[in-house]
C-alpha cells in the first residue's frame, strides 16, 4: 500500500470515528502516527477523499460522503436532507439568466450541491459547486425563477 493509500485510509478512519475539526488536528494525528504530511498534503488528501465541513451537534466537522446522510437514502429522506442543509448552509439564492445561483459559506458548497443532486428535483439537470457558490444548470424547458423561489420556499421551512 502507497503512503498515500495508507495516510487516506487512516484520514477516512479517523473521520468516521471522531469528530475532526481541522485540517491542523489531522496533521497532528498523522505526526502521532509516524506519518509525516503538511496542511496543503492534508487538504488536498479530504478533497480527494470528498470530505466536506458539516455542523453536527452544535459544532462543525469534517465528514465523509458516506455520513452526509446521502447514497442509499430514499427520496423523501433525501429531500428532507436537502431542506435542512439549505435552512443551515445556504446564505442566498439568486436566478441569474437561466442559471440559479446558490451562495453559502467557505467550504460547504459542494455538501450542498451533493443534496440538490441526489434530492431530484423536476427542472435540475446538475450542479457545478467551488467552494462557497454552485451554479445549477436547468433542464430543457425549466426556468431559473421558478427553481429559485421554489428553493427559496424549501429554506424557509427547513
Amino acid at each position: 500500500m502507497s503512503g498515500k493509500t495508507q495516510r487516506q485510509r487512516m484520514i477516512g478512519d479517523w473521520l468516521r470515528a471522531h469528530k475532526v475539526a481541522s485540517q491542523e488536528e489531522i496533521v497532528a494525528r498523522l505526526g502521532l502516527a509516524g506519518i509525516a504530511a503538511t496542511q496543503a498534503t492534508v487538504s488536498r488528501d479530504l478533497d480527494e477523499l470528498g470530505a466536506v465541513k458539516s455542523r453536527r451537534d452544535g459544532a462543525t466537522r469534517y465528514v465523509l460522503a458516506d455520513q452526509t446522510g446521502f447514497g442509499e437514502t430514499g427520496l423523501a429522506q433525501s429531500a428532507a436532507m436537502l431542506d435542512r442543509l439549505l435552512a443551515e448552509w445556504v446564505i442566498d439564492i439568486v436566478d441569474a439568466n437561466g442559471l440559479v445561483v446558490v451562495r453559502t459559506p467557505p467550504g460547504s458548497a459542494n455538501l450542498v450541491a451533493n443534496a440538490i443532486d441526489v434530492a431530484g428535483l423536476d427542472g435540475v439537470a446538475g450542479t457545478i459547486a467551488g467552494d462557497d457558490t454552485i451554479f445549477i444548470a436547468l433542464s430543457q424547458g425549466a426556468s431559473a425563477g421558478i427553481l429559485a423561489g421554489k428553493l427559496r420556499s424549501r429554506r424557509a421551512r427547513g
